[in-house]
């Protein structure tokens, strides 16, 4: 292990310090800012993505051992399929002739797969020992406590408060502001929509719950036991201020999943401590409840609710142009439909193949995390292997209920919970068994 890890220069350290990089810029940079002289193609955290592909794939030439264990990671193959598939359906698209404002759209789209690679192999290929991954989950916590930080000031000052990154030179970033539902702030944190914001931190919680339970992942820890849970109850916080369905049910998702892993002792804490929280911001924020209640209540005349269901009757339609590999991936523009739905979207752009492609990245990476919880000895491994396939369920979920793959940042954050899927997937077989043989390359 050590000799592969002073081979492939990302391996270790060095791939904690890329992928918190990549963190930070996904996550502390406002998802619409972008490199004016770029276009869309200048968000920062995609570029830092196709940096970590080209650094992967650079290591890899240079290696002279080759690690059996690849071989055998389903999550990477269910990757490279989708890619397949996609590539497959953008020939197709081009060869059957697009309008001119759909190609750019369509190639950008490709970047950032390629991006979204570079941070899913290095995840699954850097992150190698138990110590490592704990820190990198450690810091997705940290990052999405702040998030949560900045929603909340959001909510109270109803001020999109990040407006001064639209003053850097050579920024162009398109002004996001916080919108109302029913008189309650409907904050975006650093997203570019509300539903991107609720989707990072959801994705985060159970990582943030098993980071709590277990102290940081060190169960002998005697100190600082109450850290942990301060992020945990600004995520759960912004949930319930989020003032949208999907937020709800994502933090709901994450919630109820991570309740039977808990150990007794903290199930009666965290039900009770959700009861007390919500409680105590039904009281402190008048109309929160009744804007809330509605949302569910009245979902039928909700607007953007019978969009959703109406909008499901047409998808037959767009699908029947081209039913196998889709009409091409990222074609299909705002203009013709908004389905809000990234299920529906892949059936449309990827067809039947992407659809297959897709959900095996979703099966693969919770076969991951469950098997790292069945096969580990370690309880802080068990546990966080739970609560990252706990988390990819999660994501699954709400992606029915908007275009994630659309957002930079829920996209983002959705890959490299998957890579690191893949990552304690690798750890839990080597703690199990002895370390699989290298074979020189030839």
């Amino acid at each position: 292990m050590l000799q592969e890890q002073q081979t492939l220069g990302w391996a270790g350290g060095r791939a904690v310090t890329m992928l918190t990089v990549y963190l930070v810029l996904l996550i502390a940079i406002p998802s619409s800012a972008a490199i004016s002289a770029l276009g869309s193609l200048g968000r920062p955290a995609m570029l830092w993505g196709i940096v970590m592909l080209v650094w992967w794939v650079v290591a890899k030439l240079q290696s002279r051992v080759a690690d059996v264990r690849a071989s055998r990671d389903l999550i990477r193959f269910a990757y490279v399929a989708f890619i397949v598939v996609a590539l497959i359906s953008f020939a197709v698209a081009i060869f059957r002739g697009q309008p001119a404002d759909q190609v750019s759209p369509a190639f950008t789209a490709l970047v950032r797969l390629m991006s979204w690679a570079g941070v899913l192999l290095i995840a699954i290929d850097g992150i190698r020992t138990s110590s490592d991954l704990e820190r990198i989950v450690r810091r997705i916590g940290i990052a999405a406590g702040l998030l949560a930080v900045l929603g909340i000031a959001q909510f109270i000052t109803k001020s999109s408060l990040l407006e001064f990154f639209g003053q850097i030179p050579g920024i162009t970033m398109p002004f996001v502001d916080v919108a109302e539902r029913g008189g309650v702030a409907r904050v975006p944190g650093t997203a570019i929509h509300p539903l991107e914001y609720a989707t990072t931190l959801n994705a985060a919680l159970p990582l943030v719950i098993a980071a709590a339970v277990s102290h940081g992942f060190h169960w002998r820890l005697t100190k600082g036991k109450l850290g942990w849970w301060i992020p945990v109850a600004l995520i759960s916080l912004s949930a319930l201020i989020a003032v949208s369905r999907s937020a709800i049910i994502g933090f709901a998702v994450a919630a109820l999943t991570m309740l039977p892993e808990l150990p007794r002792r903290y199930r009666a804490v965290v039900i009770i401590g959700g009861v007390v929280l919500a409680a105590g911001a039904i009281i402190a924020i008048p109309g929160l409840l009744a804007t809330t209640l509605n949302l569910f209540a009245g979902a039928s005349n909700d607007p953007s609710t019978q969009s959703r269901t109406g909008g499901l009757a047409r998808v037959p339609g767009f699908i029947a142009a081209s039913p196998v590999v889709g009409v091409g991936f990222g074609t299909f523009l705002p203009r013709y439909y908004i389905f809000d739905n990234q299920w529906v979207l892949i059936a449309i752009e990827l067809g039947a193949l992407g659809i297959i492609a897709f959900g095996g990245i979703f099966l693969t990476a919770i076969w991951s995390g469950f098997g790292a919880r069945r096969r580990s000895t370690d309880p802080g491994t068990r546990l966080l292997g739970y609560a990252l396939a706990a988390s990819v369920v999660n994501i699954a979920v709400l992606f029915a209920f908007f275009d994630g793959l659309s957002f930079p940042q829920s996209g983002g954050m959705f890959f490299l919970i998957v890579g690191l899927c893949g990552a304690i997937r690798s750890i839990s077989s080597a703690d199990a068994v002895p370390a699989a043989p290298r074979r020189p390359l030839t």
